[in-house]
């Protein structure tokens, strides 16, 4: 086997006994690193330790990834005003949480001859969310129904008073390193309530002193 020193220094080729022995001299675990190469390579290591950091740095990892949640509100062609209202509320609070929004238009038996009718509601949609929301995929038409998906646009700042501005005055905010992020993808589906009328590498393992 190629044996490599703790540090990552080449020791060259050693026989198993050998590379056991200077392993237990230096009180070190002996990890196959490259199982697959000619020979097999193994590195002399602390394997305790180096699992120990392995998994601080995939927490580290995972705090820096962002989760993108895709929510879903579902509407129909003949949709009442009130009822519009309602769910327009809701994609409003599911963009301010940062999510995304699937928007699902669904129709029945021969509403789907006035594809227009359902378009003209996710415009009105669009319309009514102004700022607050980005059209990321255009309405089409998937089977019977047509879906859109919109993304967080701009997020309303609150008015800061006269008192605010003076006590702030001077100060210089000192801004966050921006994370980089990850997008994970986690589909939701938000049932509504339709009107009655319309109803990696792989893990390295320590290789025992008395194994042959």
């Amino acid at each position: 086997m190629r044996l490599v020193a703790p540090d990552g220094g080449q020791i060259g080729i050693k026989s198993i006994d050998e590379a056991k022995w200077l392993a237990q001299e230096l009180g070190l675990d002996l990890v196959e690193v490259a199982a697959d190469a000619r020979p097999p390579v193994v590195r002399m290591m602390d394997y305790g330790k180096f699992k120990y950091e392995q998994s601080v740095r995939d927490r580290a990892a995972r705090k820096k990834q962002t989760r993108t949640v895709v929510k879903e509100v579902q509407f129909r062609p003949k949709i009442g005003d009130s009822d519009f209202e309602v769910k327009r509320r809701r994609v409003e609070r599911f963009l301010a949480d940062g999510d995304k929004v699937k928007c699902t238009l669904r129709f029945r038996g021969r509403e789907v001859t006035h594809p227009e009718l359902g378009r003209q509601i996710l415009e009105r949609l669009i319309e009514s969310l102004g700022e607050l929301a980005v059209v990321e995929t255009m309405p089409k038409f998937e089977g019977r129904q047509i879906t859109m998906v919109l993304v967080p646009g701009k997020t309303p700042k609150p008015e800061a008073d006269e008192g605010d501005a003076e006590a702030g005055a001077g100060t210089v905010q000192e801004q966050a390193p921006q994370e980089t992020a990850v997008e994970e993808t986690v589909t939701e589906e938000v049932a509504a309530a339709e009107p009655a009328a319309g109803q990696d590498e792989k893990s390295a393992e320590p290789i025992p002193a008395d194994e042959e």
